[in-house]
């Protein structure tokens, strides 16, 4: 559902592996007769990965420049040429491939070095920020309070435990975990740190307890490929209990004590099929309870809130239905809830005898919500309807409450309602209570709560108020703080500034614009370096958040602004459509726009606007740099999603078949045609380009390394300056790069670092940095 990033199918946390490189699949998508590959021939004679140039003759790292070899393809009569279409490698084991990538790493680390000190003074500061012994708020499961646990100076968390009083009290807002010496003995189920001793990268995507939490079962990802292998241990002594099941996504889910219901994909890694695992049993004799045969659909698995339904959804980017599991007999297998139509969207939640349906069409495309009994889902009510400026988000049920997440003008808010006893006739809501948040503009997420509880608990943060864990009481409205990220080193939010600007877009359009600096360190007069971020795809909201490390920028005097552009979801559901398929090219004006706006209100001037953006927004980024190369000091284009065309036409490896609903379907010759004028990859032309910086991950399943690697190819053979261009790509990770949580400080760094260097703000050699 997200391709955050070029969000796998099944949405976040997303799944994918290595897959198997096939040469006879290339067939499936020539087979039109419209298209149909001319010519492959070298246009170089020698058989090296890359020929060499020298920056300078006292340069000891020379520049990476990859060789040539024409690649045509034709379509519709047009013809493109992609000389450095050798460089895809599905079994990323090619020696020229991998040494040509060693080769732009080894550049890249050259061009940095003189900002080493840098990167380290930055690097020290973000990580004397952290607290790096601390918990996550606890959260209660039956007898347990569950929380993760870090160590200082350790890369990964602990997966703990500990008992909660069995005195009768029933869970309330003010209800916190015992600690303490009278307080019972805290339980390490896990310890990240000590499985991931034997891997480059560690990643756990799902960490289930069974309902009588006797049993554990975690997802374990050691490539950054997103293809887990599933755990079931005892919750008391770790021991292995059962076999590993190989080769799944992170949807897993409990059907019982003794069962295990999740999800595998096909070769292109679309997840595909339900399973039932029974314990104890061979994964090849799990039973298949729905395989989606469609390629333009991708399934996911998620449990009710009452904890007494499994729910499957198979979904494309327009429609999904709905199929439920009965906990309580599981062996009567999926029954359909929601019907499989065209345009149509659902999800579903349950309490008591009733379904709750979260359904967007057309006609309600901001979403409406329906209520239907448990036996008799054709019976709908409509509890809330729909409002043209207002989309339903999210919903989160309790026993006797309802927490629905509206989005309003860029900004979520959070309304709860009262529901009759169960059994009584569910009717439209009516005399919400609305949450009251302090920031002019915020970050919320939902977080999970004991359904029984009158108590809401959820994520808030802003550019300037670190990430919080809030426990809210549905009934008195009283809000309770349970957790606030702890920011070190004399952080004040005070000394900081939110503002909310509107820029024009080129259709008048008015486009959200987000921005956080310091007080008394900027001056707004045009002077400020300001970095500038965007996404805009997949109806995904960049939502204003805290990230500590960016008070290493924020306190050298920057400016970091978020452009909500369209394609996002920040201004409701039209706000997406009128950024996708046709009207893709929305994403990139209204980014334009946001920049001229902010150069004219004198937050900026050209000399210093950077960017950024990753994935899906490092689309966006390679494009504008092709519109508007001019506007841009330095960018950053993360796993970027840059040769649309190439990508979109070839339905044998992942993200496209699922995708042409998202970025529309290049086999036919309206969306060729429209997709080649703003694919990065193909207009690259000979102008002058800013400072970029590009990255890649070896592993990664959503956006093949060869995007970025191509990207950065053509842009050395064909860009007319000598400003920098560097290419990193992590070898041993995937789209998210690598996994410890201070390697990934590293990486802010080293970025920082970047940036300051385009900018010429890398002090001298021993030169000292006042922080304000």
């Amino acid at each position: 559902m997200l391709r955050c990033f070029r969000p796998l199918h099944a949405g976040l946390p997303l799944l994918l592996e290595v897959y198997t490189h096939k040469p006879q699949n290339l067939a499936l998508f020539l087979s039109s007769p419209k298209k149909k590959i001319i010519s492959s021939r070298a246009l170089l004679s020698s058989s090296a990965a890359m020929t060499v140039t020298e920056t300078s003759s006292a340069s000891p790292v020379p520049v990476p420049v990859a060789k040539k070899v024409s690649h045509e393809m034709e379509m519709f009569g047009d013809v493109r040429v992609d000389n450095y279409y050798w460089l895809r490698d599905d079994s990323r084991s090619n020696p020229e491939v991998l040494a040509y990538l060693q080769q732009e790493n080894a550049y890249t680390e050259y061009i940095m070095s003189g900002t080493r000190p840098l990167q380290d003074q930055i690097y020290a500061e973000i990580r004397g920020r952290i607290n790096e012994d601390d918990i996550t708020a606890p959260i209660r499961r039956g007898p347990y309070y569950y929380y993760k646990r870090t160590l200082e100076g350790k890369e990964y968390s602990q997966h703990c435990r500990r008992l909660a009083p069995n005195d009768g009290t029933p869970v309330s807002v003010y209800d916190t975990m015992p600690t303490g010496p009278d307080a019972p003995p805290e339980h390490i189920i896990l310890d990240e740190n000590i499985k991931a001793q034997e891997h480059k990268y560690y990643s756990i995507g799902a960490f289930k307890v069974s309902p009588n939490n006797k049993l554990i079962a975690y997802a374990e990802d050691t490539k950054g490929d997103e293809i887990y292998t599933i755990y079931v241990i005892d919750a008391e002594s770790g021991a292995p209990v059962r076999k590993t099941l190989q080769g799944i996504t992170q949807y897993i889910e409990w059907a019982s004590d003794e069962a295990l219901v999740y999800i595998t994909m096909d070769e292109i890694l679309r997840p595909d099929k339900v399973w039932m695992h029974k314990l104890g049993t061979d994964q090849l004799s799990d039973s298949c309870l729905y395989h989606e045969k469609d390629d333009m659909f991708s399934l996911v698995l998620e449990a009710s809130e009452s904890k007494k339904f499994l729910f499957v959804s198979s979904q494309s980017k327009i429609t999904r239905f709905v199929y439920y599991l009965d906990i309580s007999k599981p062996e009567s297998g999926l029954t359909i809830l929601t019907p499989r139509v065209v345009g149509i969207d659902t999800s579903v939640s349950h309490r008591g005898n009733h379904f709750f349906i979260l359904r967007r069409s057309d006609e309600c495309f901001n979403s409406e919500l329906l209520a239907c009994p448990v036996d008799n889902p054709s019976a709908t009510t409509v509890l809330l309807p729909h409002r043209p400026s207002v989309k339903i988000q999210d919903i989160q049920l309790f026993s006797d409450h309802l927490a629905v997440y509206e989005r309003e003008k860029d900004l979520l808010k959070i309304t709860t309602y009262h529901l009759p006893t169960v059994g009584e006739r569910l009717e439209r809501l009516q005399g919400g209570r609305t949450v009251d948040f302090v920031d002019p503009i915020y970050y919320l997420y939902p977080m999970e709560s004991q359904f029984s509880s009158s108590i809401l608990r959820f994520y808030y943060s802003s550019l300037r108020t670190p990430l919080s864990v809030y426990d809210y009481d549905m009934d008195t409205g009283i809000s309770v703080l349970k957790k606030i990220e702890t920011v070190l080193g004399g952080f004040d939010a005070s000394n900081y500034v939110t503002e909310r600007q509107w820029a024009t877009a080129s259709d008048g359009t008015q486009i959200p614009i987000s921005i956080v600096y310091r007080k008394n360190s900027v001056k707004l007069d045009g002077s400020d370096p300001l970095l500038l971020y965007g996404y805009g795809s997949y109806e995904i909201c960049t939502d204003p958040y805290f990230k500590a490390s960016r008070l290493s920028l924020l306190d050298r005097g920057f400016v970091y602004v978020i452009a909500h552009v369209r394609g996002g979801g920040d201004m409701g559901r039209l706000w997406y459509e009128n950024g996708k398929l046709l009207k893709k090219k929305n994403t990139f004006t209204d980014f334009i726009a946001c920049a001229e706006h902010l150069i004219e209100k004198k937050y900026c001037t050209k000399e210093k606007l950077c960017i950024d953006g990753r994935s899906a927004g490092g689309l966006l980024i390679g494009t504008v740099l092709n519109m508007r190369p001019d506007l841009f000091k330095a960018a950053i284009a993360g796993v970027p999603f840059v040769d649309v065309v190439t990508t979109m036409l070839d339905p044998t490896i992942p993200l496209t078949t699922s995708e042409w609903e998202e970025w529309g379907d290049p086999r036919k010759e309206e969306f060729y045609f429209y997709m080649k004028s703003y694919s990065p990859v193909d207009n690259v032309k000979a102008q002058n380009y800013p400072a970029i910086l590009v990255t890649a991950g070896l592993n990664d399943p959503r956006v093949m390394y060869s995007e970025p690697a191509k990207y950065v190819a053509k842009l050395r053979d064909t860009k007319t300056d000598s400003n920098l261009l560097l290419f990193k790509c992590e070898l041993g990770a995937g789209h998210f790069s690598k996994s410890g949580r201070f390697e990934k400080l590293q990486e802010d760094a080293f970025i920082y670092a970047f940036f300051m260097k385009a900018l010429d703000m890398v002090p001298a050699a021993g030169a000292a940095h006042n922080r304000l």
